[in-house]
């Protein structure tokens, strides 16, 4: 059963045009910036470091993909519930500092995958975050240092929960 976003595929082509541009070029669409569900900021800047909290699963409508991987979600839905959270990820950093060409680089993404006991592929997961960032802003800029874990549970049974560092243009 896919719970996840309508389009599962993210096109590749040639990452040669602005990170806004090589955005829009996915077709994807942004869902709302999240608001914070708790006494936390979704994002924090600090000189040219963007710190975000984790993100969970928010789709275009604003409710949330549930569910854990291995138990209700298979491991293709968990690829594409990373990249939801990608993407509720790009609208909090469009939202913070106006455009995704302001961002120099991935730092660091630390996924959490909700899962059973028993599996294992949790990087495999995250690559859908990993891939979308990828598509973004490049090999080189794009793809950073990654932990990917697996959790006994996430808030609101959301299937991945992704927190990361993006450095800024000055």
């Amino acid at each position: 059963m896919s719970t996840a976003a309508n389009n599962t595929e993210i096109p590749t082509f040639n990452v040669s045009g602005s990170p806004e541009e090589n955005f829009s070029a996915t077709g994807l669409l942004l869902p709302p910036a999240p608001e914070p569900k708790g006494v936390y900021k979704p994002c924090l800047l600090v000189g040219d470091f963007l710190y975000l909290s984790g993100h969970g699963t928010v789709k275009e409508d604003g409710s949330l993909i549930i569910g854990r991987v291995g138990e209700n979600i298979d491991i293709e839905d968990g690829v594409l519930a990373a990249r939801q959270v990608g993407l509720a990820m790009l609208a909090t950093i469009k939202s913070a500092v106006g455009s995704l060409n302001r961002v120099k680089r991935v730092i660091k993404v630390l996924g959490m995958v909700n899962a059973t006991p028993g599996f294992t592929r949790h990087p495999y997961v995250i690559n859908g975050c990993s891939e979308l960032f990828k598509t973004v802003w490049g090999a080189d800029n794009g793809v950073g240092v990654r932990s990917a874990v697996g959790m006994g549970s996430l808030p609101d049974n959301i299937p991945v929960e992704i927190e990361a560092v993006f450095e800024l243009y000055p």
